[in-house]
């Protein structure tokens, strides 16, 4: 199966979840969707993340929920890949979308050759680092002043397991 494709199906509250690649019309909505989950000075603009999901090596995984985008996840690969941003709306919090899409990215970046993943989070942002422990993050360090609101950030990292070569990704059934 090309890993780029539709890989994941899940339920949600007795809702169908589709986990699908990023679409250029989903911009907008996962911009709004940025704004709602982080304060000024944390979430991005507009320019900021339409940079970060173009970026070469970057791939852009959205939670789908009968049309409705539930959250989205940007990550970039590399031998250590890098969780950009992982945002769920409020609605769709604590029922597995977060999970199901850190997951996701995990096996996308591993399948391109990232040995680990790496992330950063607000130092007072105690359901994040909470989420990312859960998940096997680990805090590796600190970084003062991070984001532009003048907040500390939390390095974190996981590695992750060595995949077996003969292992693929299973596709979905599209019917």
């Amino acid at each position: 199966m090309d890993p780029a494709g539709p890989f994941a199906l899940a339920t949600m509250s007795g809702m169908g979840l589709l986990v699908r690649d990023f679409r250029a019309d989903d911009f907008e909505t996962l911009w709004r969707i940025d704004q709602e989950c982080f304060p000024p000075g944390i979430s991005y603009s507009r320019q900021e993340l339409k940079l970060y999901i173009r970026r070469r090596g970057t791939l852009t995984i959205v939670a789908d929920s009968e049309g409705e985008i539930a959250g989205f996840i940007v990550a970039h690969n590399g031998p250590t890949g890098h969780v950009i941003t992982i945002d769920v709306v409020g609605k769709a919090r604590r029922s597995g979308v977060g999970s199901l899409l850190l997951e996701a990215a995990e096996t996308r970046l591993q399948a391109a050759g990232s040995r680990s993943v790496g992330l950063e989070t607000a130092v007072d942002n105690v359901g994040a680092l909470s989420f990312y422990k859960r998940h096997g993050y680990s805090v590796v360090g600190t970084c003062s002043r991070y984001y532009s609101n003048g907040v500390d950030a939390l390095v974190m990292r996981k590695e992750l397991p060595v995949r077996d070569k003969g292992a693929e990704l299973r596709p979905i059934d599209q019917s």
